[in-house]
């Protein structure tokens, strides 16, 4: 990782946790074409490590969990140039795909402006939490673009059609309570909080058997937009081959000994 990359986002590694700094506050924590591909390429790694079980992902300082793209690097380095990094044949994949693209369960720490980008990366995570002065927008239309990222796509997946709607055609934001109110996050917290929500969060999942718990994740995104019958196909598949693995056999043993489990996801 280039070194001036590597200020900018940082990874820290503690038990089965790894924590993913967006590291830009000068600049509320956008990022430039370089640091979106080494984001992905980040991304991708932490699922392939088998001891990392949950990614919390959040903003340095407390103005901002991420602005998106920084415009001044999208002027500078040309549409064609972002238009490349968001081709389908492009690799490591940007936040549009991320959640399908790995197993490992991802939670937003929200600490500040969550906005264009930056709420494409929250939409791409499976939990969210934010810090009450949080803000969630995509603003893209006021800049003549579009929300890229998988924001067209997702926000009117994640909260009411309507309300999706207002927020991508005028551009404006909305506080944490009412994205709470809405459905876009699951907790909001005082500032000095977020956090220890999440890794609390984190922690829940961490006690449970990794390989159900990647299932299960894989199985809701890959089965959401299809016929429940074939949902329901994905779920016995899933069962099916989660039933041989050791992780299984130890959890009812476990439960008929009255001790915790001892998963190796294996």
């Amino acid at each position: 990782m280039p070194e001036d990359i590597k200020q900018h986002l940082l990874v820290e590694k503690k038990g089965r946790i790894a924590y993913v700094t967006l590291n830009r506050p000068e600049v509320m924590n956008a990022l430039t074409l370089a640091h979106w591909a080494q984001l992905g390429e980040t991304w991708l790694a932490l699922d392939e490590d088998p001891d990392v079980w949950v990614i919390i992902i959040t903003g340095a300082g407390e103005k901002a969990f991420c602005t998106g793209q920084d415009l001044k690097d999208v002027a500078a380095s040309g549409p064609e140039a972002w238009a490349g990094a968001y081709s389908i044949d492009n690799k490591p994949a940007p936040p549009d795909i991320w959640e399908l693209e790995i197993g490992t369960p991802a939670i937003a720490a929200v600490n500040g402006f969550c906005v264009a980008g930056g709420l494409e990366i929250a939409l791409s995570c499976d939990i969210r939490v934010a810090a009450e002065h949080a803000q969630f927008g995509l603003q893209e239309v006021r800049w003549g673009i579009i929300p890229s990222g998988g924001g067209v796509d997702k926000l009117p997946r994640a909260i009411p059609l309507c309300i999706a709607m207002e927020m991508l055609l005028t551009g404006q934001r909305i506080d944490a309570q009412e994205a709470h109110r809405v459905g876009l996050v699951n907790r909001v917290v005082p500032a000095g909080e977020v956090m220890a929500t999440a890794e609390g969060i984190a922690n829940k999942i961490c006690e449970n058997g990794p390989l159900a718990v990647r299932a299960i994740k894989e199985n809701v995104y890959r089965g959401y937009n299809l016929a429940l019958q074939r949902a329901l196909l994905f779920e016995g598949a899933f069962s099916s081959l989660l039933n041989t693995t050791e992780d299984a056999v130890e959890g009812p043993l476990a439960f008929a000994e009255k001790r915790k489990p001892q998963f190796k996801a294996r």
